[in-house]
């Protein structure tokens, strides 16, 4: 096998495992349907799923990246793989056993594996392909396939839960999670027998840490990512919460099948995005889709209720389009799904620009920082509790910094060997 065709089996199977990523992080939005229904929590309590899956990348993404230094990239996502089967084989058990704290530690243990995959295909999907515009085209690629799996969930779930009743609890998304136990299996069989040519890495210091920071763009990079959670993620969980307030009144199966279009609009944009990735720089890219965001995320917030129009979802017991009447700045809201596509990928090319030796730490500092969304979601959380679709004041603020760090913050000052 030659070298080329050894180094497009890594990208397909990097590409391959960011769809996994997906697939079990986004399963935490629909489940809070269904923890609230169980446990009759409030809106802030039912999201803890979310919260404890990304509190997971705190504590795992510095040490994640020290793995990748210390074992490489194969044996590290190896690792992660096992670590999401005792996950998710947890939240299975907490259906059956009715117990919301070992859900939560199921969520957090998949957090786990979800942060190490992470630090797994970025920065070699972004190494594979050289770095600069065809880095930032392969990560773009990659998130095509990650957000075609978040539709996959979201579809899944609608189905699956349907109009949620005083019975409804976690046993009815077992399907799901078998779904997901059975990707997690098949894929560690495969990454088993993938041959990947990993770059070399330096030895595991905690200088390397110390070492990234130093770099201003990639500082204000880590910020960034902390920040851009609350955008991708906020926006639509609230919208789930919206949907089903009694000013809209639709039920929990057809707002998922309605923010399903929201992850659809994500591969929608990142798949563009991979088209045009080799051209156009992740700069430019990232400025153009925060402006957007900002605008975006202020109609959904301010459009009056009184102003209606139709957006789609999918039916997939009848794999038919159905279109649901509801307030246009919910429409505002699914299209923000369009900004956040090329967002993450176009970040992270930017703030691990010239940082050579220091690139496995960073990735690992980088991951850490994902925990913002338990931050920046959880402070959504307590808000809409009390100020409902004004609680968008979060992900919109967070928009403008994205928006700053595109255009003045990723400038790259000092490049490593």
């Amino acid at each position: 096998m030659s070298n080329q065709t050894k180094q497009w089996a890594a990208i397909i199977m990097m590409i391959a495992l960011f769809a996994m990523i997906a697939f079990v992080t986004n399963l935490c939005s629909p489940m809070a349907t269904i923890v609230k229904n169980q446990f009759g929590t409030t809106e802030l309590m039912g999201q803890i799923g979310n919260y404890a899956n990304f509190i997971a990348y705190l504590v795992m993404g510095i040490p994640a990246g020290m793995l990748i230094a210390k074992y490489g990239y194969k044996k590290t996502a190896l690792m992660a793989l096992v670590v999401g089967i005792v996950g998710i084989a947890l939240e299975y058990l907490s259906g059956l056993a009715g117990s919301y704290a070992v859900y939560l530690l199921g969520a957090f243990i998949s957090g786990l594996c979800m942060c190490m995959l992470n630090t797994v295909v970025n920065p070699l999907l972004n190494v594979l392909g050289g770095g600069g515009k065809t880095g930032n085209q392969l990560i773009q690629i990659g998130g095509a396939f990650n957000s075609a799996a978040a539709v996959a969930v979201y579809i899944t779930m609608g189905a699956l839960i349907g109009e949620v009743t005083k019975d409804t609890g976690i046993s009815d998304a077992t399907p799901a999670l078998f779904i997901a136990g059975g990707i997690f299996v098949v894929a560690f069989i495969v990454l088993l027998f993938t041959k990947i040519n990993e770059p070399e890495q330096a030895p595991v210091e905690t200088s390397l840490i110390t070492g990234a920071l130093k770099h201003r763009h990639f500082a204000l990079g880590a910020l960034a990512i902390f920040l851009y959670m609350s955008v991708e993620v906020g926006t639509p969980t609230y919208m789930i919460s919206y949907l089903q307030s009694d000013a809209v009144g639709v039920t929990a199966g057809v707002a998922a099948l309605i923010a399903s279009v929201y992850w659809f609009m994500m591969f929608i944009g990142r798949s563009i995005g991979g088209a045009i990735g080799g051209k156009i720089s992740s700069r430019v890219m990232v400025s153009a889709v925060a402006v957007a965001a900002i605008v975006l995320i202020a109609l959904g917030m301010f459009l009056p209720e009184s102003i209606k129009m139709s957006v789609p979802g999918i039916n997939w017991a009848s794999l038919e389009l159905i279109w649901v009447e509801v307030p246009a700045g919910v429409a505002a809201f699914i299209l923000v799904g369009l900004c956040t596509s090329v967002m993450w990928g176009g970040i992270f090319n930017m703030a691990v620009e010239g940082l050579g030796k220091y690139t496995a730490a960073a990735s690992g500092i980088f991951m850490t920082m994902v925990f913002g969304c338990a931050i920046m979601v959880a402070v959504q959380a307590y808000l809409y509790d009390i100020i409902g679709l004004y609680s968008y004041i979060v992900p919109l603020a967070c928009a403008a910094y994205i928006l700053f760090y595109a255009l003045i913050g990723s400038k790259v000052k000092k490049v490593e060997e």
